[in-house]
């Protein structure tokens, strides 16, 4: 009987690109994007709603909201959509990391710390696994915070082209 290549793996189980996924799915931050649509948004959301907290007396000190409404609301909601941005920031780090960590066909990894690193060429048959869970489970996740990205550089033209007007 033929051994399997993943039992003579000499990297350490914690520093494998699949068990790395794995550990990220499961992870409370960045397991966020893996979320049906409406979850997703309402975490979105309420990391912006609770960035107001600092957004708030921030665009207020610049901007009383007694006298103008619309210029608090515009400077608060910026300034609450870069807590937004660092977050959605992170998640797509991570999630590029550990792309990256199953795209590639060698696996660098640390015995016992960063004195004495190594390499590990992956056989065919891990490649081609970990470049379908790229495929098909880490590039939607990418392509979500794509649109995440995307979607918060449309409301800062918008909100750039109120704020010219008014």
């Amino acid at each position: 009987m033929m051994e399997s290549s993943v039992s003579v793996c000499p990297v350490p189980s914690e520093q494998q690109p699949i068990n790395e996924y794995q550990e990220l799915k499961d992870s409370w931050f960045f397991s966020w994007p893996t979320l049906d649509w409406v979850s997703y948004s309402r975490k979105m959301a309420w990391i912006w709603g609770w960035s107001w907290l600092v957004a708030g007396p921030v665009a207020a000190a610049s901007f009383p909201p007694q006298k103008v409404v619309v210029q608090f609301l515009l400077c608060g909601g910026a300034i609450a959509s870069l807590f937004m941005i660092l977050a959605l920031l992170r998640l797509y780090l991570g999630w590029c990391y550990v792309r990256d960590r199953l795209t590639n066909s060698t696996v660098f990894y640390e015995e016992s710390g960063w004195y004495d690193g190594q390499s590990w060429s992956k056989p065919p048959e891990i490649i081609m696994r970990d470049r379908l869970i790229v495929t098909y489970q880490v590039q939607p996740i990418l392509q979500r915070l794509h649109k995440t990205f995307g979607f918060l550089a449309v409301i800062f033209c918008l909100g750039s082209l109120i704020w010219v007007f008014l």
